[in-house]
C-alpha cells in the first residue's frame, strides 16, 4: 500500500506578529465601524507570527496584479526545489523514481504549471505525470493527498510527489474593508510543502481509504473575487460553524472502513481556525490534544492554505510518530465547502532498507 512520508516544510524569512498585525488594524482602520470587531477576531485566531515573502512594507503596496503573479511565480521557482529536495531524500528516492507530481496552489497562476518547471529543471523524466490543482483552496493539501493514494492503488509500486506552494500575502488587497478580509489579512500565512507518496515502502502513514464531500449550496461561502487587481478573498462569516455538517462526514467514512472515528491514534487536520478545531474536538468526541499538531501550525504560521496538512503531520513525525499500525485521520477543508479526507495507520518498518528504492512496476506512459 501506498506510504505518505515525512513531509518538508519551509516559510519565508519575513515575519509578521500578531501585535504588529493589530497594531496595523488599528493604524489603517482607524475609522472602521466594526474596528473592534475585527480586531477581537484577529486575537482570538492564536496566530502568534507568520511568514511572508517580502518585507511588510512591499506586502502592504499594491503594484498591480501582473506584478504581483510575476512575484509569485520568481518566488516559487526559488523556494520549491530545496523543500523538494528534501523531500525526496528523507522518501530516499530521486526525481527519476517519481511517476506523478501533484501541485496545488491557490495563491498565483502560472499556465504550464509549475511541474512543467521542475520536471525540466530537477530532473524528473519527461513521462512524469502532472496534476495542478488550483481551485480547492485550503481543501487541496488532502486533495493532493488522495488523488497521490489513487495513482499509487491505480499503479502500484508507483511514486508520488506532493508539492504545496501558497503565498496567501501576494493577496492582500489594501481596498477590501469587509470584516472577513480584515480577519483573514491576520491569519494567513505563507509557505511552501512538499511529501512523496511512495508506492511501497517507507515510513509514515500507509493509506488505507480516501473520500470527498461537498455541502450543498455554500459555494460562495469561500471564493475568490477575480479582478484587474488580482484575487479578493471573500470569506462568508457562516463558515467557521461547518464542521456541524463535515465532523458526521468523517464520522461515516471511518464506520465504513471499520473504525471509529472518536478513538483513533492520531489527526491530523486543516486548521483553518480555533472554532473549526474546537468543534470538531466537540462533534467527534476527542480531548483538544487530538489537535496539537494543528493548533501548532496554526499558532506558529497562520493559516498557510494547503500546505497545512503537511506541516501538521511534519510535527507528528517530529514528535517521533506512531506506534506501528497506529490508525489516523487526515483531513483537509476548503472551497465548496469540501472536505477531502483520508484514512491509514502509521507504518514503521522493523528494519531500515538496504536498498535505495524498491522494485517497482512500470507506470504505463502515453503513446505520443
Amino acid at each position: 500500500m501506498a506510504v505518505l512520508c515525512r513531509p518538508a516544510v519551509a516559510v519565508p524569512e519575513h515575519v509578521i506578529t500578531s501585535e504588529q498585525t493589530l497594531d496595523l488594524v488599528r493604524t489603517v482602520h482607524a475609522d472602521h465601524p466594526q474596528l473592534a470587531l475585527a480586531l477581537r477576531l484577529i486575537e482570538n485566531t492564536g496566530v502568534a507570527k507568520r511568514h511572508i515573502v517580502q518585507p511588510l512594507e512591499d506586502t502592504l503596496r499594491h503594484p498591480g496584479f501582473e506584478v504581483r503573479n510575476k512575484r509569485y511565480e520568481a518566488e516559487a521557482k526559488a523556494r520549491v526545489p530545496q523543500v523538494v529536495r528534501q523531500a525526496l531524500d528523507t522518501a530516499e528516492l530521486s526525481p527519476r523514481d517519481i511517476d506523478l507530481i501533484v501541485y496545488v496552489s491557490c495563491t498565483g497562476f502560472m499556465m504550464p504549471s509549475l511541474t512543467a518547471w521542475l520536471i525540466n529543471t530537477m530532473g524528473f523524466r519527461p513521462e512524469t505525470r502532472q496534476i495542478p490543482i488550483a481551485q480547492l483552496g485550503c481543501a487541496a493539501g488532502g486533495s493532493a493527498i488522495n488523488r497521490a493514494h489513487d495513482f499509487c492503488t491505480a499503479y502500484p509500486g508507483a511514486n508520488a510527489l506532493i508539492v504545496a506552494c501558497e503565498f496567501c500575502s501576494l493577496s492582500y488587497q489594501p481596498t477590501d474593508l469587509g470584516v472577513g478580509t480584515l480577519l483573514s489579512n491576520g491569519l494567513f500565512g505563507d509557505a511552501v510543502a512538499a511529501a512523496v507518496v511512495r508506492g511501497s515502502g517507507g515510513t509514515g502513514v500507509q493509506l488505507e481509504r480516501n473520500g470527498s464531500y461537498l455541502v450543498p449550496r455554500t459555494e460562495d461561502w469561500i471564493a475568490y473575487a477575480v479582478r484587474e487587481t488580482g484575487f479578493h478573498f471573500l470569506l462568508d462569516k457562516r463558515v467557521p460553524g461547518t464542521m456541524e455538517d463535515l465532523a458526521p462526514v468523517l464520522v461515516t467514512l471511518a464506520d465504513r472502513h471499520g473504525w471509529n472515528a472518536s478513538d483513533l491514534d492520531f489527526y491530523i487536520v486543516h486548521a483553518g481556525g480555533p472554532r473549526i478545531l474546537d468543534d470538531l474536538c466537540k462533534f467527534l468526541g476527542v480531548p483538544p490534544e487530538a489537535f496539537r499538531f494543528s493548533r501548532a501550525t496554526l499558532t506558529e504560521y497562520g493559516n498557510i492554505a494547503s500546505a497545512v496538512v503537511l506541516d501538521a503531520l511534519g510535527r507528528l513525525f517530529d514528535e517521533g510518530g506512531a506506534e506501528h499500525r497506529a490508525k489516523g485521520l487526515i483531513a483537509g477543508f476548503g472551497p465548496g465547502i469540501t472536505a477531502e479526507v483520508a484514512l491509514g495507520r502509521w507504518s514503521a518498518p522493523a528494519a531500515p532498507r538496504t536498498a535505495r528504492a524498491p522494485k517497482r512496476t512500470a507506470v504505463p506512459e502515453l503513446a505520443v
